[in-house]
C-alpha cells in the first residue's frame, strides 16, 4: 500500500475516531446529574485531534499532488498559416493575381501527462491537431521537443514521445471503477503558460456522459473540478493518485469554469493509446446498423413493450455483421452483452472499442418477444470523406443548412474586428426561415469548429457537415467566434 492510500486511510479513520468521541462526550453529558459544564481541557483535546484529521486529510491531498504533478507537461504548439489577402484591384478588375498570400504563426496551448518512463504522453488531439512544432515544458521547466507517434481525431486522443528517458510516469486506474461523488484532482495549464501545474479539485460529477457532439465516440467522465481552456489534454487523477481521466472539455456560457468539465475515461485512452503504438491506427468494430430513434413512453406503448428502454434499428446495411446474423429494421435494442443499452450513443461507443472479429450477444424485442442473437463485428472503414464536392452537392447542402459560408481573409477580420490569429469560416448569408438562424447563428459568425474539428476553409466546413449528415447524425454543433468571443450554436440538420 503506497503512502497516498496510508494517509487518506489515516485520515478517514481518525475522522470516524473523533465522531465517535463526539457522540461518547454527548452520551455522557446527557446522561450525568451534576450540571456542571464541560472543562475547557476537554475541549481543546477535541479541537486538537479535529485539527489533526484536517490536517491528515490536507496532507495527503498534498501527496497526490506532489507525487502527479512531475507527471504533467505543458504543451505549446506552432501551426503556419497561408492566408490570401484580397487586393482592391482584383474587386475591381475580377482578377486573383493582385491577390496577396500572407504567412502567419498560430500558436496553440494544453497539457499532457507522461505515462511511460520511454517518455510517451498522452494529449487530446485538438491540443496538437495541424501543428507544425510541437514543445512540451517538464515540471522542473526543461523543454524539449515532441513528435506525434499517432492521434485519433474519433476519440480525442493523440499521442506523443519526447526522446528523454528515465522520466517520472503517472500509474494509471481503472476508469470502470469510478463511482459518482469521488474526489478528483486536475492538472494543467488553463489560459496560459503562467498558470502551468495548476492543481484543482472536486469530485466525479457523472459518468457515461455522450451526446455532446465533440467527438465520434464519447463516454466523458464529468466533473466539477476547474477546467479551463489549456487544461485540455492534462490528467484527472483519484485520491490513489492515479490517472482515471484526460480533461478535454468543458460546458459553459462565458468561455470559463463552471464547473461541467468533462475527462476521456482512461481506459478508453489506454486502448486508443495501445493502439496508436503498435498498429499506427485504431482499429474499432462494426456492427453495420443506424438509429431509427429512442424509445420513449410514446414508442413503448406503440411498440407493446413495458418500459421505455434501449433504441430502434434504422437501416440495416446489406451483407453487414448484423445483417448476416439475422437483426432486422424496427427491432429494438434493449441488451448488449446482457447490460442494459442505455441509449445509442452508449451502445455505438461500446460496439467500436471492441475489436475487429469480437462476439458480441445483443437481444433485441421485436414483435411483442425478446430475441437473442450473436454477432461477429466487422471492421469499421475509418477513411475520410474526400473534402471536395461538386458545386451540385455544395449547393444542396447550402440550402438544406440555409445558410453559406466563405473564407475568412484579412479584410474580412478587419471589417470584424478579429485579432489576426483568428481561423475559421465566415457566414456569409443565412435564411431567417433557416433552423440555424433561430438557435442563433447570424451573417458575420465565424464558424472555427465543426463538432469538435477544426475548420479553416469552406471545403473542411461542408465535407465535416457531410460527414455529419452521412453518419446519421441529427444535430450539429458549431464553435462560433462572434467579435471576439466564442460561443456555441447547434441546431438540427
Amino acid at each position: 500500500m503506497d503512502r497516498i492510500t496510508k494517509s487518506v486511510i489515516a485520515a478517514v479513520a481518525v475522522a470516524f475516531f473523533i465522531i465517535g468521541l463526539n457522540f461518547g462526550n454527548e452520551t455522557d453529558s446527557d446522561s450525568t446529574s451534576s450540571g456542571l459544564p464541560a472543562f475547557n481541557e476537554s475541549n481543546q483535546t477535541e479541537d486538537t485531534q479535529r485539527v489533526s484529521t484536517l490536517r491528515d486529510f490536507n496532507n495527503a491531498i498534498v501527496d497526490i499532488a506532489e507525487q502527479a504533478n512531475p507527471t504533467v507537461v505543458t504543451i505549446n504548439t506552432t501551426q503556419t498559416v497561408r492566408q490570401r489577402q484580397q487586393s482592391p484591384f482584383s474587386f475591381f478588375f475580377d482578377d486573383p493575381r493582385f491577390d496577396q498570400e500572407r504567412e502567419f504563426q498560430r500558436q496553440g496551448l494544453g497539457s499532457g501527462v507522461i505515462v511511460s518512463e520511454e517518455g510517451y504522453i498522452i494529449t487530446n488531439n485538438h491540443v496538437i491537431d495541424n501543428a507544425d512544432d510541437i514543445k512540451i515544458t517538464l515540471f522542473d521547466g526543461i523543454e524539449l521537443d515532441a513528435e506525434i507517434v499517432g492521434a485519433d481525431p474519433a476519440s480525442d486522443i493523440a499521442v506523443l514521445k519526447v526522446d528523454q528517458e528515465d522520466l517520472k510516469a503517472i500509474p494509471m486506474g481503472n476508469s470502470d471503477d469510478l463511482r459518482v461523488g469521488e474526489m478528483v484532482l486536475a492538472i494543467g495549464s488553463p489560459l496560459g503558460n503562467q498558470f502551468a501545474h495548476s492543481v484543482s479539485m472536486g469530485i466525479v460529477s457523472a459518468s457515461g456522459r455522450s451526446g455532446l457532439q465533440l467527438n465520434d465516440f464519447e463516454n466523458y467522465i464529468q466533473t466539477d473540478a476547474a477546467i479551463n481552456p489549456g487544461n485540455s489534454g492534462g490528467p484527472l487523477i483519484n485520491v490513489d493518485g492515479e490517472l482515471i481521466g484526460i480533461n478535454t472539455a468543458i460546458a459553459s456560457r462565458s468561455g470559463g469554469n463552471q464547473g461541467l468539465g468533462f475527462a476521456i475515461p482512461i481506459n478508453m485512452a489506454r486502448n486508443v493509446m495501445e493502439s496508436l503504438i503498435t498498429d499506427g491506427r485504431v482499429a474499432r468494430g462494426y456492427l453495420g446498423i443506424s438509429m431509427g430513434g429512442e424509445v420513449d413512453r410514446t414508442m413503448a406503448r406503440a411498440l407493446g413493450m413495458d418500459n421505455p428502454r434501449g433504441f430502434v434499428v434504422g437501416d440495416v446495411v446489406e451483407d453487414g455483421p448484423a445483417a448476416k446474423a439475422g437483426l432486422q429494421e424496427g427491432d429494438v435494442v434493449v441488451r448488449l452483452n446482457g447490460n442494459i443499452v442505455r441509449d445509442f450513443y452508449d451502445f455505438r461507443v461500446t460496439i467500436a472499442s471492441s475489436a475487429p472479429g469480437t462476439e458480441v450477444d445483443i437481444e433485441v424485442f421485436r414483435d411483442g418477444e425478446t430475441k437473442e442473437f450473436t454477432v461477429e463485428l466487422g471492421e469499421l472503414d475509418t477513411e475520410e470523406i474526400a473534402a471536395d464536392m461538386s458545386t451540385s452537392d455544395r449547393e444542396e447542402l447550402r440550402e438544406r443548412l440555409g445558410f453559406a459560408v466563405e473564407e475568412l481573409t484579412d479584410s474580412i477580420r478587419r471589417q470584424l474586428n478579429l485579432q489576426s490569429q483568428a481561423f475559421g469560416v465566415v457566414v456569409s448569408e443565412i435564411s431567417e426561415a433557416s433552423g440555424a438562424y433561430s438557435q442563433g447563428l447570424r451573417r458575420g459568425d465565424v464558424i472555427s469548429q465543426v463538432a469538435g474539428a477544426s475548420v479553416t476553409q469552406p471545403e473542411e466546413f461542408y465535407g465535416a457537415v457531410q460527414s455529419l449528415i452521412e453518419d446519421g447524425t441529427e444535430v450539429a454543433l458549431l464553435r462560433v467566434n462572434r467579435q471576439g468571443r466564442n460561443i456555441f450554436v447547434a441546431f438540427e440538420l
